[in-house]
């Protein structure tokens, strides 16, 4: 049964995969969830008495599958697997192309997970059958022709490299620090947030006045991310420092 945007059917599902393990004794696998969807998981696990771990196919993955695992399961691996993908060296296609030709062929999102795209190539991290299959059919991106290899085993993606950015707010609201951090206008900022462009803690996010907490991550659709590394002490000026990383799209 596919996902739905629905948290019941979500919860009902994953409960069920909880149940599944308890009672069979086994290793049960959600699809991709994102991080919202995964603390679920971990509700779910909780009720059922069984243990939930996630995993994304690589260290730090936003998608992340849930494993859960009675007490005296087997640790079955989980059935992820990766492509890497390549270009021409003078085009090279946006995350966004990536995702869109890889929906494209009619692909659950809860299928797939992470698309990393580095300088000069991508990696992308799915269910183990479905990349067999995303292998076989996927040839281009938007107008930029593809290299598609299957890889024998998952790799090990560069850590984003971000761009540090400091600035000063007056209050450490959401559109104030999207607004210093991506170097645009208030306004603007706030437009992006009501428009739904914008998520908080992973997580859509519509109100100009959420409160950003240190060590926040916010993703704003076009732009890239900001991370919260530190909001200081206000100054005598009553604004607050901020300390950001800045990192363009990346998931």
């Amino acid at each position: 049964m596919p996902y739905d945007d629905d948290d019941a059917l979500l919860r009902r599902r994953l409960t069920e995969l909880a149940l599944r393990a308890d009672r069979q004794g086994i290793a049960t696998f959600s699809e991709f969830l994102t991080p919202p969807q995964a603390q679920l998981a971990f509700g779910a696990a909780k009720e059922a008495g069984v243990t939930a771990e996630c995993f994304g196919g690589y260290e730090d993955a936003e998608r992340q599958m849930v494993r859960f695992l009675p007490a005296d399961g087997w640790e079955e691996p989980y059935p992820i697997s990766a492509l890497k993908l390549t270009w021409p060296h003078q085009t090279a296609p946006t995350h966004r192309d990536l995702l869109g030709s890889v929906m494209g062929l009619g692909i659950r999102r809860g299928m797939v997970g992470d698309i990393v795209v580095e300088a000069e190539q991508a990696y992308l991290f799915a269910e183990t059958a479905m990349c067999q299959h995303i292998h076989s059919v996927l040839a281009s991106a938007g107008r930029v022709h593809l290299q598609v290899q299957l890889l024998d085993e998952l790799p090990v993606p560069k850590p984003p490299e971000g761009r540090q950015v400091r600035d000063t707010v007056s209050s450490p609201r959401l559109d104030a620090v999207i607004a210093g951090g991506f170097s645009i206008s208030r306004a603007k900022a706030a437009a992006l947030i009501t428009a739904g462009h914008v998520k908080l803690r992973h997580t859509p996010c519509i109100r100009t006045d959420m409160h950003v907490c240190q060590g926040d991550v916010i993703s704003v659709r076009g732009l890239g991310r900001l991370k919260c590394c530190e909001i200081g002490q206000p100054t005598r000026k009553g604004r607050y420092p901020l300390n950001m990383l800045r990192f363009g799209e990346r998931k």
